[in-house]
């Protein structure tokens, strides 16, 4: 059967639906004040962390703040208090899969996570809205919550010094983010839905 549009205006529209239909995560980190210029020079700059699954990249978007000779956890970050989990912007993840983070599905979009650090496990908070500062989390926040976990919290025999959310793939569907700051490491499991 002879196609009905000539071979320019398909190709044209094919690289239109190619160039516009990007997905959520391929944007640029949301910055809630300034750009991307401004966002490196904070005294908590910008961190990205690139997830791997499946052949697919999602992203983690996060304030990296610093120590400074402070003690973070349970006092710059108090136990059983909502916190970011980093600075300035909410921390997000970037999905252009369906996942499931420790347990809870996710289907393809964009979305805050934040804790609530314990002693000896963090909860997590998984939540729809993104596009937001990261503080204050009160009721109107925890109002979009989607699901939570908790994980346990590990003590690290080196010393942090800078929030760090890193990835650390297990197999091609499958891996961990891994938290670390001053001397704690929390890991969390993230899968492709369906794997």
């Amino acid at each position: 059967m002879r196609s009905v549009f000539p071979l320019n205006t398909l190709a044209l529209a094919l690289l239109f639906l190619a160039t516009t239909a990007l997905p959520a995560w391929s944007q640029e980190c949301y910055l809630a004040r300034g750009d991307m210029a401004a966002a490196a020079q904070r005294p908590s700059p910008l961190g990205e962390t690139i997830v791997t699954l499946g052949g697919e990249t999602a992203k983690v978007c996060y304030g990296r703040p610093s120590a400074n000779d402070r003690k973070v956890v349970g006092e710059l970050v108090p136990f059983g208090q909502p916190w970011r989990l980093g600075a300035n912007e909410a921390t997000a993840i970037h999905l252009p899969f369906a996942a499931e983070v420790s347990g809870i599905r996710l289907e393809p979009g964009s979305y805050s996570i934040y804790a609530v650090p314990g002693q000896e496990e963090w909860k997590f908070f998984l939540n729809r809205n993104f596009q937001r500062w990261g503080i204050p989390i009160n009721e109107e926040i925890s109002a979009e919550d989607i699901g939570s976990f908790t994980r346990p919290a590990e003590a690290t025999d080196r010393m942090v010094e800078q929030l760090t959310i890193g990835w650390m793939a297990h197999g091609g569907d499958m891996g961990h983010l891994v938290m670390e700051w001053e001397h704690t490491r929390v890991e969390i499991p993230i899968q492709k839905a369906g794997m």
